[in-house]
């Protein structure tokens, strides 16, 4: 346990300083290639809902038997060789620095008033339209984005890690790459994607909710709310949300920092209302999108304390 604990940790300290570079070959895109190529095969026809089923289940027991092999392989030549392709399998499989990156890509021309760019790099990340978006629109997005992946892309991978080693991160990432691509309610996907879709709910269902929560014990709350009236405006707000598991993050940045999220969203030109979160204090601004940075790299790091502490305590029991 203590050699698990370990490499989370190594491999959460290489991804916060390295990350992912990006002419690098990275597992995530071999995924890509097999559900394409197995979304053409199967997404037609009367069988295309049990074929969703199959593909995240091949998807899936795939990522977690080749990183299963490539440790044991490994570990079988050399306890620390094993140590360390484990330590490299965690640190791929977490997105810290690259959410950052992304979310500074931004964040530079909006603080020099560069709408055009701002909107150019904030299209990079999100789904929405983004041509004719101000300064708090623009923050918004790239505040979404960051509360959201703060689970999806770092906390989650780590909660599986712990409870299943490298092999469980591999295989929550597969599912959540399987979601990413099929897990759409359109006349497309509905039918084929919806067992991807819901495995992904289900497998984020804790991580988020623990993650909201240390974002409201562990960062400022800039309103200066109680504790009581803190987890009460999350838990109502959170709720609003049409995912099952964003809107505890989301609605916690928004409890934290006096921000409204949520809205209007245009996309392809067709307008979605998004129910909003949170009290509008706080006009949004550029600065917020370095707040929500900080809160990711704070509950990733208490997280990662908490869930350490819990493994010594198995260990010593």
């Amino acid at each position: 346990m203590v050699s698990h604990i370990l490499a989370i940790g190594c491999g959460l300290l290489l991804d916060r300083i390295i990350g992912d570079p990006p002419n690098w070959p990275h597992p995530v895109r071999w995924f890509g290639t097999i559900i394409s190529k197995l979304t053409k095969k199967w997404n037609h026809g009367p069988h295309a809902f049990r074929n969703g089923f199959g593909l995240v289940a091949i998807v899936a027991a795939s990522a977690f038997a080749a990183s299963y092999l490539l440790i044991a392989g490994a570990a079988a030549i050399h306890w620390g060789f094993g140590f360390l392709v484990e330590t490299v399998l965690i640190a791929a499989g977490l997105a810290q620095k690259s959410l950052r990156d992304a979310a500074e890509e931004v964040y530079r021309p909006l603080l020099h008033k560069n709408w055009d760019q701002a909107r150019e790099k904030l299209s990079w990340i999100v789904g929405r339209d983004t041509v004719h978006l101000d300064e708090s629109e623009i923050t918004r997005g790239v505040v979404e984005t960051v509360s959201e992946n703060t689970s999806d892309g770092v906390t989650a991978p780590l909660f599986w890690a712990f409870l299943l080693g490298a092999p469980g991160l591999w295989l929550y990432k597969a599912v959540n790459t399987c979601d990413s691509m099929v897990g759409y309610k359109n006349e497309e996907f509905s039918q084929f994607g919806f067992a991807s879709a819901r495995l992904d709910d289900v497998l984020n269902f804790i991580p988020s909710r623990i993650t909201g929560a240390i974002i409201l014990l562990a960062t400022r709350n800039k309103r200066r709310l109680t504790l009581r009236q803190r987890f009460g405006e999350w838990a109502q707000d959170a709720r609003k949300h049409p995912s099952p598991n964003s809107g505890w993050l989301e609605a916690a940045t928004a409890v934290q920092l006096g921000i409204q999220l949520g809205g209007v969203n245009t996309y392809k030109g067709i307008q979605s209302v998004r129910a909003r979160m949170g009290t509008p204090v706080y006009a949004l601004q550029a600065r917020h999108i370095k707040d929500a940075v900080r809160h990711m790299h704070i509950a990733t790091i208490w997280f990662f304390i908490l869930f350490a502490i819990g493994g010594l305590i198995i260990e010593l029991a």
